[in-house]
Order: C-alpha cells, then sequence, then structure tokens
C-alpha cells in the first residue's frame, strides 16, 4: 500500500521546527554569555581555573551524551518497519529538547543580572531533562507524528523542571541518578499521555507492529551501550568525589545483578525455557533505574539486592503486567516504560526509604521520600493527562491507523525509491506490449 503524502506534515514541521529554532537562537543571543567571555585570550602558560569544574566532569558527560543519542535511540529501533523513526526522531527530539532546557533551566536557576553564565554544567542538566521527554515519548512510539512529539517535548520540559525542583530543592531529596525526579515523573507522564492518546484499533495489534533479528539485535545494541555508561549517569552529578566513587561501584552491581537475574527470570516464565530478547532490552537496566536514588548511600550488598528484585519485577511486568493494564484500563505502553522506569523506579524509592529507616541520623527523610514520589505521580500524571489532550487536537498532524510504526510516512526509505524503480519498469513493459503486437 503505497503511503499518500500529507501537505499538512510538510508544513507544519518544518515551520513549528523553524520557528523554535529561531526563538532559540533570538534567546541565546540576548540572554546567554559565558561567564568569562575572554579567558579564552589568555596567552600566559598559567592554565585558567575558571570552568575547571565543568571540564572535570566532560568525561562523563560524553558517557550521557552516547546514552542519549546512541544508546536510546537504537533502544527504539526494534520495530520492524520503524528503525529510521526509533533513532532519527529521538536524535531530532533530544536536540529539540536539549536546547529548549537550558532555556527553561537558565531562567528558573541562573538568570541574574538580566544574563544567564552557561557552562557545560547547564547542558549536562538539560540532558537530563531530555531524557524525560525521550522515555515519555516511548508510551506512544510509532503512533504519534513528531509534530506531536515536538508538542510533547515543550510541555513536558517546563513541567519537569518545576517537579525536579520540588524533589530537590522543597524535599531536599538526594536523587543523584534521577530514580523520581527522571524515571518516575517520565513514566507516569509517558502513561498519562497513552491513556488519553488510546487507539481502540490496537487491541488487538498491528500488522506492523513486529519485530524482526535485525531490529532486535540493533535494539540490543542500544541497550549493551546503555548498560555500559550507565554508572555515569548515576554518578555524574555526586556532590563529592567519594559519594561519585559509591555511585559508580553500585551502579555496576545492580546492572550486573539484574542482568544475570533478567536471563534467569526470562528463561522461567517461558514454557520452553526460552529467553525473550525484549526481557533482555529492558530488564537488564531495571537495577541502573531503581539503585540511582542510593547509588552513593548504600553497600555493594544492597546494590545487588536492589538490582535482582527490579530487573525481576521488570521482566514479570512485561510477561503478566501489561497484557493486564492494557486490558483493564485500557493503557497502550509501547516500549513498557511502565516496566523499565516506573516499577523499578517505585522500588528504588521504598529502598531508599528502608535505607534511611535504618540510619539514625536521618528522622525525617522517609517521610520526605514517600511525599516526593507521591507529588511527582501526581504532577506527571496531570501533566500527561493535559499534553495528551493537546496533542489530540485536530490542529495537530495525526497518522492515519495504516500509516502507524512505519517510517516511509515521514522518510526517504530506501525501499520507496526501488519500488518506484520497479513500477516504472513494469509500466514500460505494459507500453511495450502493444508496440511489439502491432
Amino acid at each position: 500500500m503505497s503511503i499518500v503524502f500529507s501537505a499538512s506534515l510538510r508544513c507544519q514541521l518544518p515551520v513549528l521546527l523553524l520557528i523554535f529554532q529561531g526563538a532559540f537562537i533570538a534567546i541565546f543571543i540576548l540572554f546567554f554569555s559565558f561567564e568569562e567571555p575572554f579567558s579564552y585570550l589568555n596567552t600566559s602558560n598559567v592554565t585558567a581555573t575558571a570552568g575547571e569544574d565543568d571540564l572535570d566532569i566532560f568525561p562523563l558527560f560524553k558517557d550521557v551524551h552516547i546514552m542519549l543519542f546512541a544508546g536510546l535511540g537504537l533502544m527504539l529501533s526494534f520495530l520492524r518497519l520503524y528503525g529510521f523513526g526509533g533513532i532519527a526522531i529521538n536524535f531530532l527530539i533530544a536536540n529539540f529538547s536539549i536546547q529548549w532546557a537550558m532555556v527553561v533551566q537558565g531562567f528558573f536557576y541562573h538568570f541574574k543580572h538580566w544574563m544567564i553564565h552557561l557552562r557545560l554544567n547547564n547542558i549536562l542538566e538539560a540532558e537530563f531533562a531530555a531524557v524525560t521527554a525521550l522515555i515519555s515519548a516511548g508510551a506512544v512510539l510509532g503512533r504519534t507524528s513528531p509534530v506531536q512529539l515536538i508538542l510533547l517535548s515543550a510541555l513536558e520540559i517546563p513541567l519537569f523542571v518545576v517537579n525536579d525542583w520540588l524533589v530537590n530543592k522543597y524535599f531536599h531529596i538526594l536523587d543523584i541518578g534521577g530514580t523520581v525526579a527522571i524515571h518516575i515523573f517520565s513514566c507516569y507522564f509517558g502513561l498519562g499521555m497513552s491513556q488519553i492518546l488510546y487507539q481502540p484499533s490496537l487491541q488487538r495489534g498491528h500488522k506492523k507492529e513486529t519485530t524482526t533479528s535485525n531490529s532486535d539485535l540493533l535494539s540490543l545494541l542500544g541497550t549493551i551501550f546503555l548498560w555500559i555508561f550507565w554508572p555515569s549517569f548515576n554518578s555524574v552529578l555526586a556532590k563529592n568525589r567519594e559519594a561519585q566513587h559509591r555511585a559508580i561501584v553500585n551502579t555496576f552491581l545492580a546492572l550486573s545483578s539484574g542482568t544475570m537475574t533478567t536471563f534467569a527470570m526470562s528463561s522461567l516464565v517461558d514454557k520452553r525455557g526460552r529467553i525473550s530478547l525484549a526481557h533482555l532490552q529492558n530488564a537488564s537496566l531495571a537495577g541502573g533505574v531503581a539503585v540511582g536514588i542510593s547509588a552513593d548511600l548504600i553497600s555493594p550488598g544492597g546494590a545487588l539486592s536492589i538490582g535482582c528484585i527490579a530487573s525481576m519485577a521488570c521482566t514479570l511486568g512485561f510477561q503478566y503486567l501489561s497484557p493486564f493494564l492494557a486490558k483493564k484500563i485500557k493503557l497502550q505502553d509501547q516500549c513498557g516504560i511502565h516496566n523499565l522506569h516506573g516499577v523499578p523506579g517505585i522500588i528504588g524509592t521504598i529502598g531508599s526509604i528502608v535505607v534511611i529507616l535504618l540510619e539514625p541520623i536521618d528522622t525525617y527523610g522517609s517521610s520526605l521520600h514517600a511525599a516526593a514520589l507521591g507529588v511527582t505521580i501526581g504532577v506527571s500524571l496531570f501533566g500527561g493527562y493535559i499534553t495528551g489532550l493537546l496533542m489530540r487536537l485536530p490542529c495537530f498532524f495525526h497518522p492515519f491507523r495504516e500509516d502507524f510504526f512505519d517510517d516511509q510516512l515521514y522518510f526517504q526509505v530506501p525501499e520507496d525509491i526501488e519500488n518506484k524503480w520497479i513500477s516504472n519498469e513494469k509500466l514500460q513493459e505494459h507500453l511495450l506490449v502493444p508496440l511489439k503486437q502491432i
């Protein structure tokens, strides 16, 4: 079946992107500058001290970069006909979200004397914000247009900044890995949006909602990228080197324990003892999600335990919880973000509460963690519902059901050119037949 070109997509997407990019350029010209704009002109042999702290985190910053653009993009390429969409649209949303987050966070946190001083740490904080939009988009992967996803990012980023302030500044939660502020927030934002965008026609599945060996292999490669660099994600915002060291080690232990548990549980729940790639692509990362909130606090044994429990819950979630929620509350979660980010995030938060209760110094931390968890779920669900309602407005481009999970509506895929060439060849043969008969 051929894909009909949509004039509204051609008009909306480039115009929307150019307007936003023009606005970002204007804002950066007017309000952004380096703290010491001429320090790079220093020709002395003495190394400048400005920015040294930022340069110390540059190796970890590069790791987060790889996670954001390569790891997440490849992980979302598991659908047979939507590999370009998984990788390329992830690339687009990440760049838009980072610039937008730098603007929002700049005015919210760093605006002084009518100027925002730009540092490497600003970009790092913006990348953490961008992760929330990318995770939330996973709930509606393949059944929303790039225009709708730009709207999602534009609305989610400011709400994330507000909720992040509540978690870290108001409740004073030490959530260095973003278990509550990033994973739980993005999960329930995406689920709220997905519930509003519910498609009854997808209850029995979609003919294009399938995978291949190659697409699953690419997705697993993305998972391995995320797995390798996750210790950097959980440790880059640590307050000191000792906390950073503990976070790196504990994150690795949680991921390693979770991976072994995933292999075991995946084989256990299958009647023939086979291992599901969907489980490996997700549950092997659940330990990194769960341990983030307490990565700099817990013991090595605690990290192994949290990783094991989180991956076990994630695997069981894919096997039993997702079909149950889809049937009972009509929740369509395309990438299973509830199993990877929501459930492990809650397990990790409960684990941090247990750690605090066992610590005699802090008597209020457990209640603050519970309050932060409740507020985050409430704020994110509310934001997701509002965003979903706005995304349903007819003024935004909506793909038709037959175009779900298909790259051809958005990209010039090689098959299009090949099919066009074959069609022209057949047309020429058809026209030559009467001439030969004459």
